[in-house]
């Protein structure tokens, strides 16, 4: 996996945890819930124009709620 800008990366991130999400019927209140973390936390991820950076951590808290591998949160295309 090879991102052009931090933007990209962000972006497809947010996008995979939100098709993860939607696949796993959950709300974002119940990933938050689910991973430990806020549901601001998680709806600025999620936003489409997030420039947020985020921990490893709180990518893996999030992978584990959604029971997936965290490469699968990097992956192009889901």
């Amino acid at each position: 996996m090879k991102f052009k800008s931090e933007n990209e990366l962000y972006k497809t991130i947010g996008l995979n945890i939100k098709f993860f999400r939607e696949k796993a019927k959950l709300t974002q209140v119940q990933l938050a819930n689910a991973s430990n973390l806020s549901l601001s936390y998680i709806s600025k991820i999620e936003a489409s124009g997030c420039d947020k950076s985020f921990s490893i951590a709180a990518l893996n808290q999030i992978a584990n709620a959604l029971s997936i591998e965290i490469i699968e949160l990097f992956k192009e295309n889901c």
